[in-house]
């Protein structure tokens, strides 16, 4: 006798019951498919449409309902802008400084409720996953602020006739292939990423919503990530990397990990650029309170506070940098800040724990030589472009501290007047404590100059300045100053020491001592230096500070003017000397020749047959 699983009731009853479910399912599926599917998809196309006051449209191509795992699977889905309207919403000043555009191969959308949306006109979804998104963005700048539409009502009230509600709790987005272009500056700027990740959470659109402050784009929270930023400069001179960028709009902060900046080849920078030569390492830069949608849509940066943690950066003076007499004037800060052509209000800006190495390379020494500053951290505040902020303040202030040669403690104050048309500002600072020969790392390559002994006790210095010139009060107090002259041995590919003049100048010129006895009155600079027009920035600090060091030494413009006297003196011999042994090398030749004229007469070759007698 063979089996029979439908021999009882209850058998035949439980197989009715799934057979009764399974096909409520399959007519479900159907009813979704050819009647539901098609009223959810005009629904979201009108949605669309009316959010974006009919800029954007959406398209859709296949879909699959899956009643038992309550999800839905879309294909080809496509957010694409109305050109047309984009032109004419253009031409009467109200388009968008953003136009973007999505291609999504798959994307699944899971935990809905099609009745509710049917019935109750509210549209509810657990999870919309995003799968092999492409989204392409542009960025023009048409208006610097939002325009005033005639239709004011929020994006609910735009709706509400057709839903009463939207309400998604995840929206994940994975590995988007990005691509954007501004439009904003003389070229057009392209960037593409492709490892981009993209959560929002909890969106709602209500009544209870349309005005909430604290969510962005109806979100509770969004958050971006992008993975291994990395590409090219547009000179192509540099790679630049970044491993991590983070964006919570929750927390209203920006990370960014994992920064640097290379040249693409190192050993052939100087060939192919007149420019000095940076290497660039940050560790990791924290952006709090950031307004991104005013940077999305007007490239307004706006943030409370802005740190730079930890980092280093290499500066290689071009050797083959050429002195072409243009104006330097655009070198200074404020009118750096000024050219960025960014709205800027960092309220605080600062930089943490970074060391900074500067070289430079000596053809008369055939050497390089350089300084550093270690743990270097910088606090500036009210570094803006905003005109509102400048009305109330437009003073720039800088604090600087810092370990000079990874000895001697500096600090240093800078503040810049911002409107200024003359670009005043001023500096003031001391360096203390060290011992000076730590600074033959720069003085013997760059300067021919060896310091043998010595001990810095302070370095001080107030200065007022702007782009004519600057003027201020230099102090240098020291012990014990011994120093060397140095020369080149081209033979020996060295340097070697200048004897006679070693001696002349520490017994003459040198000044051992400041104050020359102790609890003395120290020698102090007043220094009045003029700028020409050539000079950049942070070179007309140098040669102030470096004119003020001069006098503090004992080299002031009296003695100056005697070594200048004494150059041209041993200039003038050392021509002479030049001149004499010329004389003699030409004499010599006259000689060698003449002796040779008069042997060549001597002996004359006979003829055939020919005897001669001497």
């Amino acid at each position: 006798m063979g089996f029979n699983p439908l021999r009882r009731k209850w058998q035949k009853f439980v197989a009715a019951f799934l057979l009764l479910i399974s096909s409520i399912l399959v007519i479900g599926a159907m009813i979704l498919n050819n009647y539901l599917w098609p009223i959810l998809t005009n629904k979201i196309k009108d949605i669309v449409s009316k959010s974006s006051d009919g800029l954007y449209k959406v398209s859709f191509g296949e879909a699959e309902f899956h009643m038992v795992r309550g999800t839905i699977v879309i294909y080809n889905i496509n957010l694409t802008p109305d050109t047309l309207k984009y032109h004419q919403l253009k031409v009467a000043h109200l388009a968008p400084n953003n136009l973007v555009q999505l291609h999504v191969k798959r994307l699944v959308i899971s935990q809905i409720h099609p009745f509710k949306l049917y019935f109750e006109h509210k549209l509810e979804i657990g999870l919309i996953e995003f799968y092999e998104p492409s989204l392409n963005a542009s960025y023009e700048l048409n208006q610097k602020k939002d325009s005033v539409s005639n239709d004011k009502r929020t994006t609910w009230q735009k709706i509400e006739k057709k839903l009463k509600s939207i309400s998604i709790g995840r929206i994940l987005l994975g590995d988007i292939k990005f691509k954007y272009q501004d439009y904003s500056g003389n070229v057009v700027a392209v960037r593409e990423l492709k490892e981009v990740n993209l959560s929002a959470y909890n969106l709602l659109i209500d009544s209870t919503t349309q005005y909430d402050a604290s969510r962005f784009l109806y979100c509770k929270n969004i958050i971006a990530e992008v993975n291994n930023y990395r590409g090219k400069t547009p000179n192509n001179l540099y790679n630049y990397n970044i491993n991590y960028i983070r964006l919570s709009t929750q927390q209203s902060q920006l990370n960014i990990n994992g920064i640097t900046l290379n040249p693409t080849n190192s050993n052939n920078f100087f060939t192919k650029s007149k420019a000095d030569r940076f290497d660039l390492r940050v560790d990791s830069v924290q952006v709090n309170g950031f307004n991104y949608l005013d940077f999305y849509k007007y490239r307004i940066i706006n943030t409370p506070k802005l740190t730079v943690n930890n980092g280093s950066l290499h500066v290689y003076a071009n050797p083959n940098k050429p002195n072409e007499g243009k104006d330097k004037t655009k070198t200074f800060p404020a009118i750096g800040l000024q050219n960025l052509h960014s709205d800027i209000l960092i309220d605080t800006f600062q930089v943490l724990n970074f060391n900074v190495l500067y070289n430079e390379y000596n053809k008369k020494s055939d050497k390089t030589g350089g300084v550093n500053f270690s743990n270097t951290n910088v606090i500036i505040t009210n570094l803006t472009t905003n005109k509102t902020a400048l009305a109330k303040n437009n003073f720039c202030k800088a604090e600087i501290s810092s370990y000079f040669m990874g000895m001697g403690k500096m600090a240093a104050r800078l503040n810049f007047n911002l409107t200024s048309e003359l670009n005043e500002f001023s500096y003031s600072g001391k360096l203390e404590n060290m011992p000076l020969k730590v600074i033959n790392t720069a003085t013997i390559p760059l300067g021919l100059v060896k310091i043998n002994s010595g001990t810095l006790k302070q370095f001080n210095f107030d200065i007022k300045a702007d782009q004519n010139g600057s003027r201020g009060q230099v102090g240098l107090l020291y012990n014990n100053l011994q120093v060397v002259l140095l020369k080149t041995d081209t033979v020996l590919n060295k340097l070697k020491r200048k004897p006679l003049a070693t001696v002349f100048a520490n017994h003459y010129f040198v000044k051992h001592n400041n104050p020359d006895v102790e609890n003395g009155r120290p020698r102090v600079a007043h220094v009045v230096y003029k700028r020409t027009n050539d000079i950049p920035f942070f070179k007309s600090m140098w040669r102030t500070l470096f004119m003020g060091i001069k006098p503090c030494v004992g080299f002031d413009e009296k003695k100056e003017e005697e070594v200048k006297a004494i150059n041209k003196e041993q200039l003038a011999l050392k021509e002479e000397r030049k001149i004499k042994k010329e004389r003699r090398i030409k004499r010599r030749e006259e000689k060698r020749k003449k002796r040779e004229q008069e042997n060549s007469q001597k002996y004359i070759e006979p003829a055939d047959g020919e005897v001669i007698n001497n």
